[in-house]
């Protein structure tokens, strides 16, 4: 298993993309250097008035399949 932390800033604007279907996934950049695109549905419980914003924990497993995925500030 492998943890990753990024910050995430998406307005309410922006992420309402998802719900009308436009977009999928969200791309990010992990703090020590690594893209991941990870599945816009995975943000829906962080979803706030202002959108999507914070700095997440992403726990993946050895076939680099989402274990979790938190918000630790």
């Amino acid at each position: 298993m492998a943890d990753y932390y990024f910050s995430v800033d998406i307005s309410q604007q922006q992420f309402l993309q998802y719900y009308r279907g436009n977009i999928t996934s969200v791309m990010v950049n992990t703090e020590c250097g690594r893209s991941m695109e990870i599945d816009a549905s995975h943000f829906r419980s962080f979803v706030s008035a202002y959108g999507v914003v914070g700095r997440f924990r992403i726990t993946l497993d050895n076939n680099n399949r989402l274990i979790d995925l938190e918000e630790v500030g």
